[in-house]
């Protein structure tokens, strides 16, 4: 074979090569791996069950409000009323059609009932929690910048004292790790997992540093307890007790918390402190309630006696195929609240709702499932 027609076989070869590269870089690839190319086509078919052939299987549902303080004012409207039900008996039938309720629990238990709460100094007698257990609060945040208004021995007591009424907690310990630990209720077959944490340790801004409330920045913390979390539970709702009080809109250490934590593998992020509700967020097809306001407290100033309530539902699909339940938040109704007398909630009328939510830009009560 002559030197000219041996040069004119390899370039032939040498394009046919080219040609049949380009066409299998689609699968395969040449000259090298293309992992992305590679990988989807098998992450995607067995990690997304057929959506149009799913069936609902079950549901779970629960209640979670803002800031409950039942010290200072609030205890004296019940000395008044002669029943530690009070700061809860309009709103019996709303508690009651969850399957438990969450909230955040923000005046301690000392254990020393004739230590009144006043000022900024709160404490709950210990007859003051029936109506947590009568409504079904099976489990509160106590993460928050009043957790040591009774000391370390104070907060160690009302861990003690909610245990021993069967209500769960979260956001404190006697240690970081404890503070970190979380808590899961099961309703109807599915497991919601709970986390809190605190912008403070104690009521001076933040500046003091405690370990024994779990706080924003430990975002390792987070993010270990979320990981743990994934294999543990089919929900998970981060509270934060964070924010400027008595402003419409988060601050960036609220904001760079909540992204985190669905970053980290979160479902939603419930956020108090504020004393006035904030506004919504919807971040990778996750919610972020940045502050639900007040839900028992005794402040008077207009926005501090509006409260926004979550109705939340967790739906769980059966969808064909092996190990392939569907498990989400289906749905979240905004219900606002009005607390009248020295801070006892009750559900706002249609007018007083549509003023509430239009404050925060929501022209609808009812979210749907982003996901």
């Amino acid at each position: 074979m002559g030197t000219e027609t041996m040069k004119l076989d390899l370039i032939r070869i040498w394009s046919l090569g080219i040609f049949l590269c380009s066409a299998l870089t689609f699968t395969a690839g040449c000259g090298g791996s293309n992992p992305k190319v590679q990988n989807e086509p098998t992450n995607s078919s067995v990690s997304k069950p057929d959506l149009s052939r799913c069936t609902p299987a079950s549901q779970a549902s629960f209640l979670a409000v803002g800031d409950i303080m039942l010290s200072r004012g609030v205890q004296r409207a019940i000395d008044r009323a002669g029943t530690s039900l009070l700061p809860f008996s309009e709103l019996t039938e709303l508690f009651g059609s969850t399957d438990f309720n969450f909230g955040n629990f923000e005046s301690p238990i000392s254990g020393n009932d004739q230590h009144l709460g006043h000022d900024l100094i709160f404490n709950t007698r210990r007859k003051d929690v029936e109506g947590l257990n009568k409504y079904n609060f099976k489990i509160v945040q106590l993460a928050n910048n009043h957790a040591m208004d009774q000391g370390e021995n104070g907060m160690r007591f009302t861990r003690e004292y909610l245990t021993s009424r069967g209500i769960l907690h979260v956001g404190t310990g006697d240690t970081k790790d404890q503070a970190w630990q979380p808590q899961i209720i099961t309703a109807n077959g599915i497991r919601i997992a709970f986390l809190a944490a605190s912008y403070a340790s104690v009521n001076d801004g933040g500046v003091t540093t405690k370990p024994f409330v779990a706080r924003i920045e430990d975002l390792d913390y987070m993010r270990r307890a979320i990981s743990q979390l994934k294999s543990e539970s089919d929900i998970i709702v981060v509270a934060m007790h964070a924010g400027i009080e008595y402003t419409r809109q988060p601050h960036r250490p609220q904001v760079d918390f909540a992204h985190a934590a669905i970053d980290a593998g979160a479902d939603m992020v419930i956020g108090a402190h504020p004393h006035w509700i904030q506004t919504i967020e919807t971040y990778k097809e996750r919610y972020i309630f940045y502050s639900l306001g007040n839900f028992i407290f005794d402040q008077r100033k207009p926005d501090t006696i509006q409260g926004l309530t979550l109705r939340i539902k967790i739906g769980r699909d059966t969808c064909p195929g092996p190990d392939q339940a569907r498990i989400y938040v289906d749905q979240v109704e905004l219900l606002p609240v009005v607390l009248e007398r020295l801070g006892i909630p009750r559900r706002a009328t249609q007018a007083e709702s549509t003023a509430i939510l239009k404050k925060i830009g929501v022209d609808t009560p009812i979210l749907r499932s982003k996901i």
